[in-house]
């Protein structure tokens, strides 16, 4: 399965979303409805012209406890549906799909779409999720409010959604906000069946393991490059980790 990760660039943002414009205009908008909202494309496929049109809020329900979760329309984004959306009947899907069936077009038929846009301009890390993570990475680089974007998305912790956007985790951040709920969680699964202290265990050995072949002469360059790479982040977290105790 590929790496689905977010655009990053503004100018191979910009060319994806041109390039939609020339499959159908529909699809262009369903885009910019992603990228600049954070809501997931099948929630945006479900969107009738009504549902958007003149909103400056969606309201939508996440996962299966029926959470409920705001999503800002930014200005610009809201005029861009504004002018999509006018004269068009309220009751039409937004991505309408057959028209005289009004339905609204696949799941299926919008990830092929944007695969095929990919590929059109070089971009193989394209999916379902490519919106949503481009919404999310560019917050978080205007922000840096990762938790923010953990409540927005309804991820169980702030390391999730770090991973979900694609960058390494700001541990002293994630030590110094971590709720009593996460906390209690922690404890739960690093005490279920031993968890915490087997994988405490294959830390030490993989550790032991280097420090008894460190001067191994069959070692290259790219063994001591790894290592140095490990322990930077290994110095890196135990110093947050003794600064928040």
């Amino acid at each position: 399965m590929n790496w689905v990760a977010p655009i990053k660039d503004e100018k191979t943002l910009k060319l994806f979303g041109d390039t939609l414009k020339e499959v159908d205009y529909k699809y262009y908008i369903m885009f910019q409805l992603g990228v600049g909202t954070g809501l997931q494309l099948q929630d945006i496929l479900s969107f009738k012209n009504k549902d958007v049109t003149g909103k400056s809020e969606i309201t939508v329900k996440i996962g299966t406890k029926n959470i409920v979760n705001t999503f800002t329309v930014p200005e610009d984004l809201q005029q861009i549906i504004s002018d999509y959306t006018k004269g068009k009947d309220p009751e039409a899907y937004l991505i309408l799909g057959h028209q005289s069936a009004n339905k609204p077009v696949s799941r299926e038929q919008a990830y092929r779409i944007l695969r095929s846009t990919g590929h059109k301009i070089g971009l193989s890390s394209i999916g379902a999720q490519t919106m949503r993570k481009t919404f999310a990475w560019k917050y978080y680089n205007e922000t840096g409010d990762i938790y923010y974007l953990q409540n927005l998305f309804n991820h169980a912790s702030p390391s999730i959604t770090y991973r979900f956007i694609g960058e390494k985790p700001n541990m002293e951040v994630v030590l110094k906000k971590m709720t009593p709920q996460e906390n209690e969680r922690s404890r739960y699964l690093l005490y279920l069946n031993g968890s915490g202290k087997k994988r405490l265990n294959n830390i030490i050995d993989t550790l032991t393991d280097i420090r008894d072949h460190f001067d191994d002469p069959t070692n290259n360059d790219a063994f001591y490059g790894k290592v140095d790479c490990l322990l930077e982040e290994l110095d890196s977290l135990l110093k947050n980790y003794k600064e928040t105790k």
